[in-house]
């Protein structure tokens, strides 16, 4: 008799599912490129407005949702997206013992009716920029920002000197192997096309 054999995955298809039909929240996982992160879906708005990073539990102070997540002992830095959020993990820490207790501070964050993140620390608008800086601006918003969210993580502008466009890796993109690779061939390619300006990028420190 012939049995069903399991189908193959794709990358980022390995979802897993969690329902808690009290606060009616379904939460998937995904993969993303940078093994020690992993995406969280809750199916919820996270961030209204912009993105955010915290890079450790003092960062965390304006979020309770962050806060949550830094309780978990083994996560190192968390992420906000639009409709996700981003965890990466110590090295020597497992997911599969990280993610119930990651998953459910997630829940418990919405259970309990606090704000992602407190008003005062949402991000503010922008000051005035010049041409240059608004177009490359631009183009990481519309060509770039959106392809790496797909994966969990953001690329932010931080400054443009001397030709140098110099960007902050955020999420899943922060310590991934392959973001050197994905800033000079690919962002670097896009902005020196569009931008005669930028002669390079250079991940800011």
């Amino acid at each position: 008799m012939e049995t069903s054999r399991p189908q193959p995955e794709r990358c980022r298809a390995d979802r897993r599912k969690v329902f808690d039909t009290e606060v009616g929240l379904f939460i998937q996982t995904e993969q993303t490129p940078n093994p020690s992160t992993l995406k969280f879906l809750p199916g919820r708005v996270v961030m209204e407005k912009g993105t955010m990073d915290f890079a450790n539990v003092e960062a965390a102070v304006p979020s309770p949702l962050a806060k949550r997540l830094f309780a978990v002992e083994g996560v190192e830095r968390v992420f906000f997206g639009s409709d996700f959020v981003t965890v990466t993990k110590a090295a020597d820490r497992d997911w599969q013992v990280l993610k119930p207790s990651i998953l459910g501070g997630i829940m418990e964050h919405y259970t309990s009716g606090d704000p992602v993140v407190a008003d005062a620390a949402e991000a503010g608008a922008a000051a005035d920029d010049d041409e240059v800086v608004a177009q490359i601006k631009e183009l990481l918003d519309t060509r770039v920002r959106p392809a790496v969210a797909q994966d969990g993580g953001d690329i932010v502008f931080q400054d443009f000197r001397d030709g140098v466009v110099y960007l902050h890796m955020q999420g899943s993109c922060s310590g991934c192997p392959s973001s050197t690779a994905t800033l000079k061939m690919g962002i670097e390619n896009l902005l020196k096309h569009y931008v005669p300006e930028v002669l390079e990028v250079q991940a800011a420190q």
